[in-house]
């Protein structure tokens, strides 16, 4: 019989051991089955399981650590089961639920257990085999040889005592052929190790995530239901009371409706939100089908990367509101190699294919040509200023006047002064519905790695939210609304003036 078989029949033989259910068999709802199905096949020694909180993934993983524990279907001697969390206290949860399972197994087969909660968690079941739990210390799994391992909540491990955990613990399972449960609802982005897992396709790893397509409303049935396949089998919460609390995340928006997209939708948005310049609500608002036309002047704002950053350019008309934004990297590495640098897999391609995103020259970006491809995207109009960071004035002057441009030139900087005014000014005109630009995967990509950093004072400046983040698109976009939003705050002229005599 296949060991996911054997999992399953005991999993569907332990009960419930809390909440109104308390005491009833378990029924395994169909994703549970198919996670059980992949993790337990042959050949699989990684299985990662995103999904939307409350779905019993800690549960389900905790069952299979006690049939592992137990035997059911690996007999290996003095079988060792490690669960890891990022706290002790969160690794508590699935320690709970092993021992409440084991409180409804029958007498004799409880007295096989030994429970033990100081100074360690841990469950010894017979001669011998172990469930510890651990917390995010890598140092703590050196020299072990685990059979199974639950990584808990993945996703939301500190970056480097997290890695240093999974490296180690990763290292053991091959001494002795064991698995690793990787589950957790969805980390903040691509680069995060656990999207990692579940974007790339690696030989002896399964994958199961249950995400929804970013963009759509939070209260959009279809996409709850997506990220939350529980909800139709009584397991967490009701799909009625999810699109409640959808609809009051939006009324409140902010901090409570990314957390909502975060964890109820298994999105992959940042929960830190304070410092985010724009939250992924917000800037999907200025996202529009149908774009105003562009009417009157243009402000250019120009962001000049180098030889690893991208080199951008935002078109804005403050009469019309309207937006656009083109990207430009080096020819090599190529786009699919950058991505994987950056940890984004695939989107710089996918970027270049919607036709936001391009190539020009070999190393680095050749300033004055790529100018002159800036100019050409808005030939005939009418340019009201070129907007850039004065950090690289000597370079972009001197490709200016190579380019042959004549516009006025706004040089800006991009510290706490003229940053922050940049910032609040853009800030100001998004909230207000001033800026509208079409559906652009470069600007969504850009705007979630831009954060802001305060002074004392309270003043703003950009920043990347991650080493490899690229927000060169969100720069250029903020210097050229904010300029934009000045011209328009200017009084206009009312003919010569008047002489008394």
């Amino acid at each position: 019989m296949m060991a996911s078989t054997k999992a399953i029949r005991f999993l569907e033989s332990l009960k419930i051991p809390e909440g109104p259910n308390s005491g009833k068999p378990i029924k395994l709802a169909p994703f549970q089955k198919q996670f059980v199905k992949g993790a337990l096949a042959d050949g699989v020694s990684v299985a990662c399981l995103s999904i939307g909180r409350g779905n019993a993934k800690t549960a389900l993983s905790a069952g299979i650590a006690l049939g592992a524990v137990m035997g059911k279907w690996d007999d290996q001697p003095r079988r060792e089961i490690i669960i890891a969390a990022r706290t002790r206290d969160q690794g508590r949860i699935a320690f709970n639920f092993i021992t409440g399972f084991i409180d409804h197994l029958p007498e004799d087969e409880q007295e096989r257990f030994t429970i033990r909660r100081n100074p360690r968690l841990e469950i010894e079941y017979g001669d011998g085999h172990l469930i510890k739990v651990i917390a995010a210390d890598g140092k703590s799994a050196l020299g072990s040889a685990p059979t199974l391992v639950l990584m808990d909540e993945r996703g939301h491990w500190q970056a480097d005592q997290g890695d240093a955990l999974e490296h180690a613990l990763l290292s053991g399972l091959g001494k002795r052929a064991g698995r690793a449960l990787i589950i957790s609802t969805s980390a903040a982005d691509d680069s995060h190790p656990f999207s990692v897992w579940l974007d790339e396709d690696q030989e002896g790893v399964y994958r199961q995530e249950h995400r929804p397509t970013p963009g759509l409303p939070a209260d959009e049935m279809e996409s709850l239901k997506l990220a939350n396949p529980g909800a139709a089998h009584g397991i967490g919460s009701s799909l009625e009371w999810l699109q409640g609390q959808a609809r009051r995340a939006i009324a409140r928006g902010g901090s409570t409706l990314t957390s909502f997209r975060l964890y109820n939708r298994n999105e992959r948005v940042s929960g830190e939100t304070r410092d985010l310049l724009l939250t992924v609500d917000e800037w999907l608002a200025c996202e529009a089908s149908e774009l105003p036309p562009r009417q009157g002047q243009v402000v250019i704002g120009i962001d000049l990367g180098g030889s690893a950053s991208m080199t951008a350019a935002a078109f804005y008309w403050p009469e019309s509101g309207r937006l656009e934004c083109l990207g430009t990297f080096p020819s090599k590495p190529s786009l699919l190699d950058r991505g994987q640098s950056d940890g984004v897999s695939g989107r710089y391609v996918e970027m270049q294919d919607r036709g936001e995103l391009s190539t020009l020259g070999d190393q680095t970006v050749p300033v004055a040509p790529w100018l002159g491809e800036v100019m050409a995207h808005v030939a005939g109009e009418p340019v009201a200023a070129l907007t850039m960071d004065r950090y690289k004035q000597a370079e972009l002057g001197e490709a200016i006047d190579k380019a042959g441009i004549r516009a006025p030139l706004v040089w800006r900087g991009q510290g706490f002064r003229d940053g922050g005014e940049d910032c609040e000014r853009f800030r100001r005109a998004a909230y207000d519905g001033k800026v509208k630009t079409a559906p652009s995967l470069l600007l969504r990509s850009a705007f979630a790695d831009a954060v802001t950093l305060r002074d004392p004072a309270n003043n703003l400046k950009l920043a990347k939210a991650r080493s490899t983040g690229r927000i060169d698109a969100a720069a250029a976009t903020v210097l050229a609304v904010a300029e934009g939003a000045r011209i328009m705050g200017r009084p206009v002229g009312r003919g010569g003036r008047m002489a008394w005599s």
